[in-house]
């Protein structure tokens, strides 16, 4: 709908967008908040740089590896070895609590309000940070989930429990082989419920929070609403933000607001009702 068309910013100064965006945020009852990868960012949660040169620093040495996530699709020798890099790559994005508070800023935002999540992030913030997980859609999966490498089955795994002995138990870049993953079903080695082929698992859980999230959506058609988009970048527009602006434009009471550093856009069709600030999320999130 909009491939053609010119994009445009917002051109008045950050603080006006800051204080419009708080203005609209007390003004809508119904908030529909898409969230993608620079939320997690602006929270602590970077897979560059530091953080990842102190997790990392043996499979940086061996493979040269310049970042997590390009990391984790290397093609490793042996599953005790991959087992070794995910164990840590999903611990400290999963289980280890290094956030800098900006989901929880977030929450008393729009706390009391009908609101409803749509992510890409996979790393379960919005749920420790006290989000009603039924008012949550993951659509890529979570790091908390194994499913089986097959898949044989439509089901997902806890796993905690399997994570945190691995990285407690690998040693020279490797897991004990017995901690290897294998599905309870046929028996091929498990991964991560992940989306990143056509062997990702919707599960049950899956198929209910898209339910909700379109249950949602035919509840507040036509109402006033504001669709609240955060660090959603062009590698998956069509999840969030290209549906955003289409219903933000079929509905002439709805608003749209996007936040994102370098990337703050709406199309000139509903300019005129978005907010777009090209700013770090978490700094916007504390002046509101």
């Amino acid at each position: 709908m909009y491939s053609d068309r010119k994009i445009t910013t917002s051109t008045k100064g950050c603080s006006d967008k800051v204080k419009r965006l708080r203005e609209l945020l007390q003004k809508s009852d119904v908030v529909l908040i898409g969230a993608g990868a620079g939320l997690s960012a602006s929270a602590g949660f970077t897979y560059t740089g530091q953080r990842f040169e102190d997790n990392f620093p043996d499979f940086i040495k061996k493979y040269g590896f310049r970042d997590m996530y390009s990391g984790g699709f290397y093609p490793f020798e042996s599953l005790e070895e991959y087992w070794a890099y995910w164990s840590r790559y999903v611990f400290i994005n999963r289980y280890t609590d290094s956030g800098n508070g900006t989901y929880k800023r977030l929450l008393e935002l729009v706390k009391g309000k009908n609101y409803f999540v749509l992510t890409t992030n996979v790393d379960h913030q919005f749920q420790k940070a006290g989000f009603d997980k039924d008012r949550l859609f993951c659509t890529q999966g979570d790091y908390g989930l194994f499913q089986c490498s097959g898949p044989c089955h439509k089901s997902t795994y806890d796993n905690e429990t399997a994570i945190r002995d691995m990285t407690a138990r690998q040693t020279d870049m490797k897991i004990p082989a017995e901690l290897i993953p294998h599905c309870p079903m046929c028996g091929k080695p498990m991964t991560m419920n992940l989306r990143a082929d056509d062997t990702f698992v919707q599960d049950k859980g899956w198929y209910q929070a898209g339910e909700r999230y379109s249950d949602f959506i035919r509840r507040h058609k036509g109402l006033h609403i504001l669709f609240l988009e955060l660090g959603v970048g062009m590698n998956t527009p069509g999840i969030i933000k290209y549906p955003f602006w289409r219903m933000t434009a079929e509905n002439p009471k709805a608003m749209y607001a996007c936040v994102n550093l370098g990337e703050a856009c709406a199309p000139t069709e509903i300019i005129d009702r978005s907010v777009c600030i090209h700013a770090d999320i978490g700094e916007v999130l504390k002046q509101l």
